[in-house]
């Protein structure tokens, strides 16, 4: 009895293990798109059935706070900024949201999806008025 009480626990936090794996939420090491070097840590998080981002850690950061930011984000400090939210799943993809890039000063609609079928690899894509940038994103462990 006690075997089986084991197997099924065992096959419950593996099944739970590869949901996770499955999902966007968790931390994400960005990396830079045109210089290719790692930029920040940041969290994806649930809020009301929509998936939200902020960064949590800088990487080889020059500025510490949104010196290129208008507006109510002008100077804020760049930890515990909010770059991502309202992001809803669809499909294999989480979209309808917005991404903020702190070095361009801009929101841009966002697309997020796994460029990989374990879920360690997220691809990124900002776009605005037809142009986009796609970065890929790695999972923190």
């Amino acid at each position: 009895m006690k075997m089986k009480i084991n197997i099924a626990f065992f096959l419950l936090c593996w099944m739970a293990n590869i949901a996770i794996a499955q999902s966007p939420i968790g931390t994400w090491k960005t990396i830079d798109d045109e210089t290719g070097e790692e930029k920040s840590h940041v969290e994806i998080y649930e809020k009301d059935g929509k998936l939200f981002g902020k960064i949590t850690k800088l990487l080889n950061a020059s500025s510490t706070t949104c010196s290129k930011c208008s507006g109510d984000r002008q100077g804020k400090p760049l930890v515990d900024l909010e770059i991502l939210w309202d992001m809803e799943k669809q499909g294999d993809v989480w979209k309808g949201g917005k991404i903020f890039s702190p070095t361009k000063d801009k929101e841009y609609r966002c697309k997020i999806w796994f460029d990989d079928g374990e879920g360690a690899a997220l691809k990124v894509r900002g776009y605005y008025f037809g142009f986009f940038r796609t970065q890929t994103w790695f999972r923190v462990n």
